[in-house]
Order: structure tokens, then sequence, then C-alpha cells
């Protein structure tokens, strides 16, 4: 007996980004009770403001772009291929300062 098992594979995530002119776009790639998988995408000078999530975890990684990572007492640089972890109530934001567009990959568990 064979189980057919269903995947999801994004050869280049920002391929399918999407942007929107007035605020961060929100992508959502998978969604399951356990997972939520997504992309933030920031068009230049667009802001994720801080925030904190209750019995979730997040992880970030960026997957075109620079910017910052906003946290509660700091601001750290952020670039294709780093990874920000957010635990839970940890506050957290993204602050897209550059000239160009912004797209993160999100990774949220449990899901919302």
């Amino acid at each position: 007996m064979s189980i057919k098992h269903q995947y999801h594979y994004f050869d280049q995530p920002k391929n399918i980004a999407v942007f929107d002119s007035k605020k961060m776009a929100k992508q959502t790639l998978f969604k399951s009770d356990r997972l939520l998988v997504g992309l933030n995408c920031f068009e230049p000078g667009q802001k994720h403001k801080l925030h904190s999530h209750k019995g979730m975890d997040k992880v970030y990684q960026v997957v075109d772009g620079t910017g910052l990572f906003l946290l509660e007492d700091q601001e750290m640089p952020m670039k294709t291929g780093c990874i920000l972890v957010a635990p839970e109530n940890v506050p957290h934001g993204i602050l897209n300062n550059s000239e160009n567009p912004l797209i993160v990959l999100v990774v949220l568990a449990p899901s919302p």
C-alpha cells in the first residue's frame, strides 16, 4: 500500500511575492493547525510595527532585500539569508529602510 503525502514546494519564493503600495502585504503559503508559513512583503519605507504573540513562536528569514529587524530595545540589520527567531511574548517588527522591496519568509508555530 502506498501513502501519498501532500507537500508544498516553492523554488523561488520571491517570484510569487505580492506587494501593496499602502501597507505590508501578507501572503499565506501554507497553513495547518500546527504551522503557518507565509511571506511578508514590504515596499520601501513600509513597516510592521512592534507586536508579540502569546502562545506562538515566530521565525523570519529574509528571502530578498535589506532592512531592520525591530526588537523591544534594539534594531538589527537584516539582509538576504539572515534569520531572526522571536519566541512567545518577545516584541518584534520589521522596517524596510532601503530603496528596494523586501521579502521575508515567516513561520509561526502553532498556527494562529
